[in-house]
């Protein structure tokens, strides 16, 4: 599902609403936990799951094409660790 796809469903369950105010929400939502990720915060969906940032250590990689080695900086990348509503759904419990 993409983000317009999840705007037009929530939009047809909630016809007392208007689309764009629909889509102001639901990029409200995508930007809040955006920003509190950019923070370093963890952001908890109860039943969904969690997002955080995890931090990787610079370390020397390699070029895959031609071999050599390269250094990789650190960086922090987004992490995100399934509810466990979510994991039992998904295995059909």
């Amino acid at each position: 599902m993409i983000r317009s796809e999840l705007i037009q469903k929530i939009a047809e369950e909630n016809p007392h609403l208007f689309q764009r105010d629909v889509e102001k929400i639901v990029n409200t939502i995508f930007e809040e936990i955006t920003n509190a990720m950019a923070r370093g915060d963890r952001v908890e969906l109860r039943g969904f799951g969690a997002f955080s940032v995890k931090k990787r250590e610079a370390r020397i990689g390699r070029n895959p094409r031609t071999g050599e080695t390269v250094p990789v900086e650190e960086k922090y990348v987004p992490f995100f660790k399934t509810g466990k509503l979510l994991r039992d759904r998904l295995n059909g419990k």
